[in-house]
């Protein structure tokens, strides 16, 4: 993506679920090695990683077990490789049980005219592998990710790469080096594959043949055969093809680096992909037949029959809270909405002081080298909307990324995307499959946001069972003035509260409320209405960087009330209160504070621009309510408006008023409560 000032943003996700679930450390390592790479061979040097991981409830030991797991395998490989990991999300539901998700995400810079190319061109030009020696780990590793687990799965743990961050970060520089020697014509990753998927997509893009000797592949293991080579998913290494008569200069480089490089084949002009163990023909397969000619088909795709009864609940079968203070307690302190400082504190986040905001926001903020501009970046989705309906459930994915791209004040730009389902040959999955694909493409074309690239992961299924439908969003966007960023916290005792876009909403589908307090998941997905949700982002944009705002905050998962005890929790310098009231529209006041209707954000402002402010929101046809004011006291302090029989006339009724100190408490403790055997 173009930056402008010669500058060019390099982003891509990957999934690593699989491996992830088998050996949680390493499985999570190598998908933050992989991505890494796929940035670099790119010609960026890496500046941010965000991942997205979900499991089962952490009730049960296996869950906290691949969690640690998988935490600390993120934080090992991008720690050692210097790269910060910015942000992220985490989440936890029965549906990820046998198959968690971890889809890592990787930026990258680079100047413009520094971009590489994945290609192979020029007949007669030596291709080459570079950086670690080949081993048996990780044989059959693609094969492996496109199968479903079950319980004999543990046995697939040899197809579970092993990564080395600081061999990787050796490979990095010895990279860039030969970048800066010239004759590259094009790199790429050894990645699902190995050498064999690395090496046939360079030719197919080139529309070229190419022919490799097995026997010029350095080894770390002896006896390996043929396929074992062409097929080994040995971590740290690539494929370069160079211009003909640079060899000896890039063997050099490696070498200077401690790092492994031999000419291993070459381009042909005959567009076969030729495997040779020295004299002998082992495999000879056209490039294209290989790339790009498997069969297509379009599977049977049917609406799951699950749907029907689970939209047609009746929600005022529930209980209303008796007490709305414990029903935010319980929420703030539940898993999906507690703190992740547990998570995130492992990361180095603010390695190579480009981290204007890290983990916690709304999103990452990192500033441009050279420029008063900065990049914001998001990774976001919902499963549980997309389980109730993947078309709506994977539009509010991309309109919630970039939301929370827009509460920092940047503009969103671009996605990419990773798309976890089940196993797509059941009609019921592809369904889903097809209905989240179309509502990510609709909601990209409402806000502007071209999609670059991304990645699809299917048979996420244990013993036949599927994952809820997972569209993951990795969202970027751009702000024009770093320095002019806000954050989720309040700010200035006296600031007033104020609610854009939808004024009124009572949504309980899918909500966290109603899993958390009720043990219900049913309901539709809430409605989104992407021409205001465009509408909000641009008005929310355009009031941060007129200065009239003073911090920002989406509101999602628990709703209204949940986002407001957040801004609270999160106030700088020191936690603030807050005295709200929210008049009642139509349906019950859970929904009105717990639902998460979608398309609102909450801010704050000066007193004395609370005109200004409305004048934008009119500007915008925005919707805008005041709600209350932040106050020094340090409590949280709701109140309700209902309609009165009296005509014109509404009666006032208090239904929170707790210290922020507590809700502070249960925030910050409520992942790690559940973290410790017993202590949930």
């Amino acid at each position: 993506m173009d930056l402008g000032d010669g500058l060019a943003l390099v982003f891509k996700i990957e999934s690593h679920n699989h491996p992830s679930a088998i050996e949680p450390f390493q499985g999570a390592a190598t998908a933050v090695g992989g991505i890494l790479r796929d940035v670099i061979a790119m010609g960026a040097r890496p500046v941010a990683l965000l991942d997205s991981l979900r499991f089962g409830w952490p009730d049960e030991a296996r869950q906290r077990y691949l969690l640690s797991g998988v935490v600390a395998g993120i934080g090992h490989y991008g720690n050692s490789m210097g790269v910060p990991t910015v942000g992220g999300e985490v989440y936890f539901d029965p549906a990820y049980s046998g198959n968690c998700l971890v889809n890592s995400m990787g930026l990258g810079l680079a100047r413009r005219e520094e971009i590489q190319r994945a290609i192979a061109q020029g007949p007669g030009n030596p291709i080459l592998v570079v950086g670690a020696r080949t081993g048996r780990d990780g044989i059959g590793g693609a094969a492996f990710a496109s199968q479903e687990l079950s319980g004999a799965s543990e046995a697939d743990r040899p197809a579970v790469q092993v990564g080395d961050p600081f061999m990787g970060k050796l490979l990095m520089e010895a990279l860039h080096e030969l970048y800066k020697a010239g004759g590259v014509v094009g790199v790429q990753d050894c990645g699902a594959g190995g050498l064999t998927s690395a090496c046939v997509e360079m030719a197919n893009r080139g529309g070229v043949g190419m022919e490799i000797d097995v026997l010029q592949v350095p080894r770390r293991e002896e006896g390996m055969l043929p396929w074992e080579v062409m097929l080994s998913e040995s971590q740290e290494r690539m494929v370069v093809c160079l211009e003909r008569g640079r060899e000896a200069e890039a063997v050099r480089i490696f070498r200077k680096w401690g790092l492994e490089a031999a000419v291993i084949g070459v381009v042909t002009d005959d567009g076969v992909f030729r495997v040779k163990e020295g004299a002998r023909v082992v495999a000879e397969v056209p490039v294209r037949s290989l790339a790009d000619g498997a069969p297509e088909y379009t599977p049977d795709a049917r609406e799951p029959a699950y749907l029907r009864p689970l939209r047609a609940f009746d929600f005022a079968r529930l209980p209303e809270p008796e007490d709305y203070g414990d029903v935010l307690r319980k929420l703030i302190a539940s898993p999906n909405i507690a703190s992740r400082q547990w998570v995130y504190s492992q990361y180095d986040h603010h390695v190579r002081l480009g981290t204007v905001v890290g983990p916690g926001g709304d999103a990452a903020l990192l500033r441009l080298p050279g420029t008063k501009k900065g990049v914001a970046v998001k990774i976001d989705g919902n499963g549980r909307y997309c389980y109730l309906n993947p078309r709506r459930g994977a539009a509010i994915a991309v309109a919630e990324a970039a939301r929370n791209v827009v509460c920092v004040g940047a503009k969103p730009q671009a996605i990419t995307n990773n798309l976890n389902f089940g196993n797509p040959e059941k009609p019921e999955v592809y369904w889903q499959f097809v209905e989240a694909v179309e509502g990510m493409a609709e909601a990209c074309r409402a806000l502007g946001t071209p999609v670059t690239g991304g990645n699809v992961s299917f048979y996420n299924e244990f013993e036949g069972r599927p994952i809820y439908p997972t569209p993951t969003i990795g969202m970027v966007g751009v702000s024009p003035d770093v320095e002019r960023h806000v954050q989720p916290g309040f700010k200035r005792p006296g600031d007033v509260i104020v609610l854009l876009g939808q004024p009124e909403g009572a949504h309980l589908g899918g909500s966290e409320y109603c899993w958390v307090i009720h043990g219900v998941v049913a309901g539709d997905a809430p409605e989104l209405d992407l021409d205001l949700e465009r509408r909000l982002q641009e008005c929310v944009f355009a009031a941060i960087h007129q200065g009239i705002v003073t911090a920002a905050h989406d509101v999602a998962e628990g709703g209204l009330a949940v986002a407001l005890a957040e801004m609270c929790i999160q106030a700088l310098p020191e936690a603030r209160g807050c005295r709200v009231t929210v008049p009642l529209g139509p349906g019950r006041a859970d929904g009105q504070l717990f639902g998460e209707t979608q398309s609102r954000v909450l801010v704050t402002v000066g007193r004395e621009d609370v005109e200004r402010l409305r004048n934008l929101a009119l500007e915008h046809d925005v919707p805008i309510r005041l709600l209350g004011e932040v106050t020094a006291d340090g409590r949280f302090r709701l109140a309700v408006l209902q309609p009165s029989p009296k005509e014109g006339a509404a009666l006032g009724r208090s239904l929170i008023d707790l210290p922020v100190e507590a809700l502070r408490r249960e925030w910050q403790e409520g992942l790690e409560r559940w973290l410790v055997p017993g202590g949930a």
